[in-house]
């Protein structure tokens, strides 16, 4: 397994094959430039600027933007329906977590969280290798909470996206928080920080990991 983090909540998935991008921005938004990348499958956590850019991937993917269970290319995807926080006097906004099954090992990608999924939602999804996680507490959950979805799930590498980082335009850029306040929630000191995640089943750590991925877009 293959992720490469393109900033804001931007990923690149690719396995055995297939390519998966999830929430592609475009630049009068975000203010990075996504690479022109080819997918087999994008998917939308929900209908925002910043992560509903489709035209911005190449090929004839399949998109994803609603809750349900797909297979694509022999990719299970299972999209859950949860919510964006709302501001005050602000009905919730939907928004759809998506968890991937390349052949068993799985990623979930939780989109602008803004609530604890119920238990009886992320029963049936079995082991959960890695987990893509919006930490700025701006539209998600706060540092706090996000713990106890992490606590929830248990996954073996969390990934933190949807935070400040160099780069952003000013949409983002002034209302993002740095990553800096989760990891101290986790007790996180200094994690590693790498290009890319490249991970096998089998390299797994047995109790969960952060890990920091550098934007790779400009």
């Amino acid at each position: 397994m293959e992720i490469t983090w393109y900033g804001l909540s931007c990923f690149r998935l690719r396995e055995k094959g297939i390519t998966v991008i999830c929430d592609p921005y475009d630049k009068k938004v975000a203010g990075l430039n996504l690479p022109r990348i080819k997918a087999d499958i994008v998917t939308i956590s929900h209908d925002r600027p910043g992560h509903n850019a489709v035209s911005a991937v190449m090929g004839e993917p399949k998109v994803l933007n609603g809750p349900g269970d797909y297979e694509v290319g022999g990719v299970l995807v299972t999209g859950l329906t949860t919510f964006h926080k709302a501001g005050s006097g602000e009905m919730p906004e939907r928004n759809i977590a998506y968890f991937f099954d390349f052949d068993g090992f799985t990623v979930g990608h939780l989109g602008d969280l803004g609530q604890i999924p119920q238990q009886r939602q992320v029963e049936d999804l079995g082991e959960i290798d890695v987990l893509l996680v919006p930490v700025s507490g701006h539209n998600t959950l706060d540092a706090s909470r996000m713990t106890e979805v992490i606590s929830l799930l248990e996954p073996r590498i969390v990934v933190p996206m949807h935070y400040l980082h160099a780069g952003l335009g000013d949409v983002f850029g002034e209302s993002l928080e740095p990553v800096d306040k989760f990891l101290k929630e986790l007790g996180v000191g200094e994690p590693e920080t790498l290009a890319s995640l490249k991970i096998t089943k089998a390299q797994l750590p047995e109790e969960t990991q952060v890990v920091l991925l550098e934007p790779s877009a400009s």
